[in-house]
C-alpha cells in the first residue's frame, strides 16, 4: 500500500494564490501517483479576503483538500503546529501559499525520508529580496544558531517534510509561542538539508515584515537560549565590581584630596546608566516569566471554527 503524504498550507488572505497553488499540487499529485498518496491540508488563519470560500469549493470537487479555519489568527508559528495535528499521514510537507517554496521538491524530500531520514528541510541558497533585508536575515540566523543551546541549522525556514514521529513529539510541546525551526531541531531523530532557490511571490504581498520578523527572532532566542539570563546575572557581576572599584578609587582621591568638589554630574550619569541597566534586566526576566505565565494557562494553540472534509471526531484543539 502506498504511503500517504500530507501536504499542510497555512493560510492568511492569500485568495490570490489559491488557484495556482492548487494547480502545481494536483499536478504533483499525478506525478507520484505511483509512490504515494497525497492530502492537501489548509488552515486559514482567519482570513478575512474570500481565502475560505474558494479553499470551500475546492474541498467540494476534490476529497484531497481538507481546511480548517481558527476562530482568530493566531499567528504564523502556531497555524503551522496546529496544522500538524490535523494530518493523517505518515509524512507531512509545509509549504507557504505563496509558491515561493517549489512543492514539486517534494520528490526529493520523499526519496530522503524512504531513505531513513525523519526531517527533510530546504536550505535558502538564494531568495528575492534586497540586499539588506538577506544580510539581516543571516545575521539573525547566526545569531540565534550561535546561542542556542543546541544547533539550530541557518538559512532553513519552514520548508520542510517531517516523519510522523516527529509529528506526533510536536503535539506532545504544547508551547504557547513556538519556533518550530528550533523545536525542530531540538527533537533530533535524523535530519538532512537540501539546497534550493526561493521565487518571488507570484501574487499578493508579504504579511511577514521585518517586525514580524524581529519578534519571531526574539522568540526563538528566549525559547532555545539561557544566554540571556545568564547576561543578567553576568552583567550585575560586573556593575558590582566596577561598581567596588569606583568605591575604592573614590575613597582614596577623597582622603588624598579633601576639597575635591562633588561630582554631580557623575553622580546623574551613573544613577541613570544603573536604572537603565535594571530596567535591561528585569525585562529579560519578565520575558522568562511571561512565558512560564503563559504555559501555566494551558491555553489551546488554536480553536477550530470551521472545518472542511473533517469529521467531526479528527478535529483537535
Amino acid at each position: 500500500m502506498l504511503p500517504l503524504i500530507s501536504i499542510t498550507i497555512p493560510v492568511f488572505n492569500e485568495a490570490d494564490n489559491l488557484d495556482a497553488l492548487y494547480a502545481r499540487l494536483r499536478k504533483l499529485a499525478e506525478t507520484m501517483q505511483d509512490r504515494c498518496s497525497l492530502e492537501f491540508v489548509f488552515s486559514d488563519n482567519h482570513s478575512t479576503d474570500t481565502t475560505w470560500e474558494q479553499l470551500g469549493a475546492l474541498a467540494a470537487q476534490d476529497p484531497r483538500v481538507r481546511a480548517v479555519r481558527f476562530a482568530k489568527n493566531v499567528g504564523f508559528q502556531r497555524s503551522i503546529l496546529a496544522n500538524f495535528m490535523h494530518v493523517r499521514g505518515e509524512a507531512v510537507m509545509q509549504i507557504d501559499a505563496d509558491l515561493q517554496d517549489p512543492p514539486e521538491m517534494l520528490e526529493e524530500f520523499f526519496e530522503k525520508w524512504r531513505s531513513g531520514y525523519h526531517v527533510v528541510y530546504g536550505v535558502r541558497m538564494r531568495r528575492p529580496e534586497s540586499f539588506l533585508i538577506n544580510q539581516f536575515r543571516r545575521a539573525g540566523y547566526w545569531f540565534i544558531d550561535k546561542v542556542s543551546e543546541h544547533p539550530i541549522p541557518r538559512d532553513v525556514g519552514d520548508f520542510r517534510l517531517i516523519d510522523r514521529k516527529v509529528v506526533d513529539a510536536l503535539s506532545r510541546m504544547r508551547t504557547p509561542s513556538p519556533y518550530l525551526r528550533g523545536m525542530i531541531a531540538n527533537l533530533g531523530f535524523r535530519q538532512v538539508g537540501i539546497p534550493y532557490a526561493r521565487s518571488a511571490r507570484i501574487a499578493g504581498e508579504s504579511k511577514f515584515g521585518v517586525g514580524n520578523l524581529i519578534r519571531l527572532g526574539l522568540t526563538a532566542v528566549f525559547n532555545h537560549s539561557s544566554v540571556p539570563l545568564r547576561f543578567a546575572s553576568l552583567s550585575g557581576g560586573i556593575m558590582l565590581g566596577v561598581s567596588g572599584l569606583g568605591a575604592l578609587y573614590y575613597l582614596g582621591l577623597r582622603l588624598m584630596q579633601p576639597d575635591l568638589p562633588r561630582g554631580l554630574a557623575s553622580i546623574h550619569i551613573l544613577v541613570l546608566f544603573g536604572i537603565g541597566l535594571n530596567s535591561l534586566l528585569l525585562g529579560i526576566i519578565g520575558e522568562y516569566l511571561l512565558r512560564i505565565y503563559m504555559i501555566l494557562r494551558a491555553e489551546p494553540i488554536a480553536i477550530v471554527e470551521q472545518s472542511l472534509n473533517f469529521p467531526s471526531t479528527e478535529i483537535k484543539l
